[in-house]
């Protein structure tokens, strides 16, 4: 199928079946560039709320470059891979030191935590320029429209997708500046999204009422459950954890997680890992075993207990007490957040 038929297709099936999404209403980039981030391995029906929480407390690149680490942790509190916060709040404070948001892909590839398709995203979205966001709704439509089977994640591939995404993307591209529909460029990078996310979908796609259904090439062929091809090139370790959440006169021991391990700046109770359970005077109360909690590089197994103790228990010094009421001030892993449910009821 040519890329001129293809743009086409997809552009006249966006203009009919498109999202309506808040931040498709504006051109403005940080509004965009926040969207981009919080989206990342996460669903629409999830994000949009953290969305407009972040938008109505940090209404400017400027309000999210002045908070608090804690502060934007605790924002984004359940919805993981923390370091998307971390780089966020990072990339917001460079931003800042620039003075403007910068309009190329090449200045926005320089912001912490921004890759090549988040960078091709805001360049087209917030500025119209011609470049094609691949993201893995685009790696998926053109793997079975087009019936690529080189792995989407090797270089070979990557190349491959990314020069007939360009194709596509300039087929669009109206040759004349007086040309009616100048955006279509920017339409073509959200209708390959929308396609991949509600159309051809990673399970069960619908390729009866498909507009591509007649040159789907995997369709033809019977691989459409097959494309597109990836590698596999991650490993999941195991990792036993046992939690104990100690209780002293109504206060809690927390301390924060360091650099270079999972959940980075974020705060927990008593970890115990790779080592006995230390001799902790009172009175201990098992609460749940073998709480399964998967990452994309772990698999984490937890225990977790309460201790009620008569006496302050000698922690580490990194090791901080606060009042228990106090505790949904601090950003914590969803895991503890398991942790702390199971506590409520328990007086």
């Amino acid at each position: 199928m040519s890329p001129h038929h293809f743009s086409h297709t997809l552009l006249d099936w966006y203009a009919v079946n498109g999202r309506d999404l808040p931040w498709r209403h504006t051109r403005d980039p940080y509004a965009i560039w926040l969207s981009e981030v919080i989206l990342q391995q996460t669903r629409i029906a999830q994000g949009m709320g953290y969305w407009e929480r972040f938008m109505a407390t940090y209404p400017t690149v400027e309000d999210l470059a002045a908070a608090s680490e804690d502060d934007v942790l605790k924002l984004w509190q359940g919805l993981g891979y923390y370091s998307r916060a971390r780089n966020l709040h990072k990339a917001a404070r460079q931003i800042v030191a620039l003075g403007h948001f910068p309009n190329t892909p090449e200045d926005i590839r320089q912001l912490k935590g921004v890759g090549d398709y988040t960078a091709a995203a805001i360049a087209s979205l917030a500025y119209g320029i011609p470049v094609a966001a691949i993201d893995g709704n685009v790696y998926r439509v053109l793997a079975r429209v087009y019936g690529i089977s080189t792995p989407i994640n090797t270089t070979a591939g990557k190349r491959e997708f990314q020069e007939l995404a360009e194709l596509i993307v300039q087929a669009s591209t109206p040759k004349h500046k007086d040309e009616a529909q100048p955006d279509r460029p920017f339409l073509l990078n959200q209708a390959l999204m929308d396609f991949g996310a509600t159309q051809c979908t990673p399970k069960s796609p619908n390729c009866l009422l498909c507009p591509l259904a007649e040159e789907c090439v995997a369709l033809r062929q019977g691989k459409v459950e097959d494309l597109p091809v990836k590698r596999k090139t991650i490993q999941q370790k195991e990792r036993r954890l046992t939690y104990i959440y100690i209780r002293h006169k109504g206060q809690t021991a927390i301390h924060q997680r360091g650099a270079g391990d999972i959940w980075q700046g974020l705060w927990e109770p008593l970890l115990i890992e790779d080592a006995p359970q230390p001799d902790l005077k009172g009175t201990l109360i098992p609460l749940r075993q073998r709480v399964k909690h998967v990452l994309s590089h772990r698999i984490l197994l937890a225990d977790f207990f309460l201790l009620n103790a008569e006496e302050r228990p000698s922690l580490p010094q990194d090791y901080i007490w606060i009042n228990e009421e106090d505790i949904d001030h601090y950003a914590v892993p969803r895991l503890i957040e398991i942790l702390l449910a199971s506590i409520t009821h328990i007086k």
